[in-house]
């Protein structure tokens, strides 16, 4: 069975961080496209960052860029959001999605697989 499970939100002032982390069952991390996007009620899902299977390249939205990091531990089966700088508008639940497919456009592609999702409040 095919699961995505996040972790590490919370409740964090405006400039503290977070790390994210995205964890998988049931399959490799390693060659998946990831992709972080958030969501907050009433606004549309938005792409933040993801990281490419086959290259390991980045992208960010514009928005985060600077403060927030994609990375992999490879070991670990893990794909980690280190998040700084905080803002009250980072303020969301968070989601990690997995595609083994080739995708385009990375941050806004409809991925295959989605966690659960993570809160992160940011106060001010």
């Amino acid at each position: 069975q095919v699961q995505l499970v996040e972790s590490g939100g919370g409740l964090v002032q405006t400039g503290g961080s977070l790390r994210l982390s995205c964890a998988a069952s049931g399959f490799t991390l390693n060659y998946y496209n990831i992709l972080w996007f958030r969501k907050v009620p009433g606004k549309e899902r938005e792409g933040v960052s993801c990281i490419s299977g086959t290259d390991g390249s980045t992208d960010y939205t514009d928005s985060v860029k600077d403060r927030f990091t994609i990375y992999r531990d490879s070991a670990k089966n893990l794909v980690y959001l280190q998040m700084n700088s905080l803002k009250p508008e980072d303020t969301a639940v968070y989601y990690c999605a997995a595609d083994p497919r080739p995708v385009t456009r990375c941050l806004s592609w409809n991925y295959r697989y989605w966690g659960q999702g993570t809160q992160v409040t940011v106060s001010s």
